[in-house]
């Protein structure tokens, strides 16, 4: 077969034919064939996090020592999680600019349960993740029965959810959590193990290496081309290798947080989720073209439901692991930058404004992206003032690269 690709053949099965066909060299060509038509994937927040974090090193070499990233993956989670349930509803093309506030109110709802009211501690976590999915709920029945615009309904819920979390806090605006109690150890101080966070990484390997495999079992059985097993066992191998690398590193300092483990396993059910089921394939077409699905037998109006529950009960977890990592629930959680936070990190990560286009993953990278920032300015001691100013630029550099991608697709679409 010529190595060379022909101009008669649409980019999208150019693509299929030289990763499934041609082993890594193809899989290479295939990403370039991908660029071309503008789908960049993950390469802009990839080269972006580099750039930032050579930068930083370079003013401060403590950026990478292997303490300061441990902590950077604990600041990581409690957000990021919040931003994995906003990648949700902007794949449906909405938004919701309440996660913050609901974020606090789980928290609130933890700590006064727990420690005022004497529950324990798992009925008063299941009590604030119960409360995020109604809210959710809510939001969904305003949009599907009431054509009420999710930037309303979300900013309206901010302000109610807002005003519930200072009525329950009272006269004292905070509850102290129980410092050695579990939930606040997982928080702060529980780390993986070191074999076992090297077992894990061989797990995620050999999971990919079978993923991959029965994937490409099932394309042949239907008479597709399919990668080879050669290619299968180099990207498993190299996965292995590179997260071993980084779990070596992590463990020459504290170690992995279990916290941030939560948190990359709920973005790899997430992107299961989003990838490999007719849910995922539906928020995908929804998103896409609402009517479109609509008409293709998809019921759209549940697939709203989802993705607005989904979120706001990540929010609300992601609320209950904040609490955990400050030990208080208090008037400021979920507050100040919390809800742009999220939101930036699902965007910068990739996950695209204009519904359709996203992945579990973005808001994995985006919330690194904006942790990175905040960590290396505190480190050269320079003002929150511009980590704000930072922060909104790569946002919105974010934003414009999204929208030039988009139109290189319609116009590859076409032509």
């Amino acid at each position: 077969m010529s190595n060379r690709i022909s101009t008669n053949v649409p980019l999208d099965q150019q693509d299929v034919r030289l990763k499934h066909e041609q082993g890594l060299a193809g899989t290479i060509r295939a990403f370039w064939v991908r660029v071309r038509t503008g789908d960049l994937g993950s390469l802009p927040v990839v080269v972006g996090l580099v750039i930032i974090c050579s930068i930083f090193q370079y003013l401060n070499p403590v950026f990478l020592s292997s303490n300061n990233l441990v902590n950077l993956l604990f600041d990581c989670s409690t957000v990021g999680i919040i931003a994995l349930g906003v990648v949700c509803v902007l794949m449906v093309g909405e938004i919701d600019l309440s996660v913050g506030s609901v974020s606090g109110l789980a928290s609130t709802i933890t700590g006064v349960l727990w420690v005022s009211n004497g529950w324990p501690v798992a009925a008063a976590i299941l009590a604030a993740l119960l409360t995020g999915s109604v809210i959710g709920l809510l939001y969904a029945l305003l949009y599907n029965y009431f054509s009420m615009p999710s930037f309303v309904s979300s900013l309206a819920g901010l302000l109610a959810a807002l005003g519930m979390q200072l009525y329950l806090l009272g006269n004292t605006g905070s509850i102290n959590l129980p410092y050695g109690s579990p939930l606040v150890n997982f928080g702060q101080m529980l780390l993986i193990p070191d074999p076992l966070s090297y077992a894990l990484v061989l797990l995620v390997g050999v999971g990919m290496f079978l993923t991959g495999y029965r994937s490409a079992q099932r394309r042949r059985n239907a008479g597709l081309s399919a990668p080879s097993l050669s290619n299968l066992l180099l990207k498993a191998a190299i996965t292995i290798i590179g997260l071993g690398a980084i779990v070596f590193y992590l463990n020459q300092g504290r170690g992995v947080p279990w916290m941030f483990a939560l948190f990359v396993a709920l973005v790899v059910l997430m992107n299961y989720a989003l990838t490999r089921t007719s849910w995922g394939r539906a928020m995908h077409a929804v998103g896409g073209n609402r009517e479109a699905a609509r008409r293709s037998g998809i019921n759209v109006r549940f697939i709203y439901i989802t993705a607005f529950v989904a979120c706001s009960t990540l929010a609300a977890a992601g609320g209950i692991l904040a609490a955990a990592r400050l030990a208080s629930s208090s008037q400021q959680a979920g507050t100040g930058d919390v809800n742009l936070n999220a939101i930036a990190a699902a965007v910068i990560g990739g996950t695209s404004l204009f519904g359709g286009r996203g992945s579990a993953f973005s808001a994995l990278l985006g919330i690194i992206v904006i942790q990175s920032i905040a960590s290396g300015l505190t480190l050269i001691d320079l003002s929150s003032s511009l980590r704000y100013m930072i922060t909104g630029a790569v946002l919105a550099i974010a934003v414009i690269v999204d929208s030039l991608a988009r139109r290189s697709r319609m116009s590859h679409g076409r032509a």
